[in-house]
């Protein structure tokens, strides 16, 4: 049952009716961000374009020893080659780097993965530079989301409020139904924003078993999810109503973020943990606290595969300092990081183009920064204003520059 309604699902995405549910509340910023705090403004659904190029098929893993595999090549029509996943161990050894495969005329070859290690390992995965929805919608003005990028957030379709108003009310899916069954069409990375988190969230205190509940259900539902930021924002920038209960014999400040890793481990196997936050990056005293939580909950128990870093403000910063503590992050915290939220809210194209070629760069050459997520693409449909890359279908400079780096075709193409 769950295949046929995956089927019938990809379809509909590839009919255009991708923009299925109504805009939700965004991502509140808290006062400590300085690029502001207020709303994502997600705006109305819209109707999705054409029908995707489809890329090649994604190829079968290795085998559960540790093997290798080729992503499919692109579709005719230029599509993007499929990600070749190292074959994820199930035995505790080391797994060999799949290959990426062949891209499509006019296309761009996939992703190579990355070796996997050990049996709580997540599966491999090579560098993305990938987006967000737009509203509710993917494919937007034409545009088809999937040839400009391998990777995919929902913007707000993912958090728990939005898929269950109260612990004991029932699960609306359809929205994260949409985006999921786009992404196993055209086979592109699905990344789950979020599990936990100090807003929305349903209303009332969720009790362990009712966050368990959650968890449980989105990982059956969603079953190739390769990563997802389990908490996101922790104190002092958020916290849930429902530590108590969650973290309930747990050791430790943060049991109940540790509880919170433990169930994602248990019910989503295969994919990425991360814990997510925003200035971690930007200021010392920040990324300090977010490494010590770090430590506390691995000393804890919890099984973190990754940190995440918003990084919505580095509109000023230098690429020396960037750098600086980027290394920092990743030395200290023994773990990869994720470029989860990037964005440069500036009108003016030239000045945004310049802090692209300066950070992009580091993200993309730092050996610990495993992927970039932009936070939203359309000008006037970011969180953060002047953040887009695209006029309508006019491409602004940094997109521009930041398609030649990726081999991707620019927009409106």
């Amino acid at each position: 049952m769950r295949k046929a309604k995956f089927e019938l699902l990809a379809l509909m995405a590839s009919l255009c009716v991708i923009g299925c549910a109504a805009a939700e509340d965004g991502e509140q910023g808290a006062s400590t961000n300085v690029d502001g705090g207020g709303m994502h403004s997600s705006g109305a659904p819209t109707v999705a374009g054409a029908g995707p190029i489809v890329a090649g098929a994604p190829s079968v893993a290795g085998a559960a020893t540790g093997g290798s595999a080729q992503g499919g090549s692109g579709g005719s029509f230029g599509g993007t080659g499929g990600i070749g996943d190292g074959g994820r161990s199930t035995t505790g050894g080391s797994s060999a780097a799949g290959r990426g495969g062949r891209g499509g005329a006019g296309g761009t070859a996939g992703t190579s993965g990355g070796p996997s290690t050990g049996a709580a390992g997540a599966p491999p995965l090579g560098k993305f530079v990938g987006n967000i929805t737009t509203g509710n919608s993917i494919d937007t003005g034409g545009m088809k989301f999937a040839k400009y990028w391998d990777q995919i957030t929902p913007e707000n379709s993912g958090k728990w409020g939005s898929v269950q108003s109260s612990p004991t009310g029932a699960f609306n899916w359809s929205a994260l139904d949409a985006v999921y069954a786009y992404t196993e069409t055209n086979h592109i990375i699905f990344k789950q924003h979020t599990f936990v988190w100090g807003s929305q969230q349903p209303s009332g205190t969720p009790t362990l078993a009712q966050v368990e509940n959650w968890i449980k259900s989105f990982c059956e539902r969603y079953p190739n999810t390769r990563l997802i930021d389990v908490v996101n924002e922790p104190p002092p920038h958020t916290t849930p109503k429902y530590t108590a209960n969650l973290g309930a014999g747990e050791t430790g400040t943060y049991g109940w973020i540790t509880k919170a890793f433990k169930l994602a481990r248990q019910h989503c196997p295969g994919a990425i943990l991360i814990m997510n936050d925003y200035n971690n990056i930007e200021y010392a005293d920040q990324e300090n606290h977010f490494i010590d939580i770090v430590k506390q909950i691995k000393a804890a128990g919890a099984p973190i595969d990754a940190v995440g870093a918003q990084a919505h403000a580095l509109r000023t910063m230098s690429a020396s300092q960037l750098q600086k503590n980027l290394d920092t992050m990743a030395s200290q915290t023994g773990l990869p990081i994720y470029i989860t939220e990037y964005d440069i809210g500036e009108a003016n194209d030239a000045t945004q183009l310049a802090t692209y070629k300066a950070q992009i760069p580091i993200f993309r050459n730092t050996a610990a920064v495993k992927g970039i997520t932009i936070w939203g693409w359309i000008n006037g449909r970011t969180w953060v204003a002047n953040t887009g890359l695209v006029n309508g279908t006019t491409p602004r400079s940094a997109m521009t520059w930041l398609m030649a780096e990726l081999g991707r075709p620019v927009p409106p193409n």
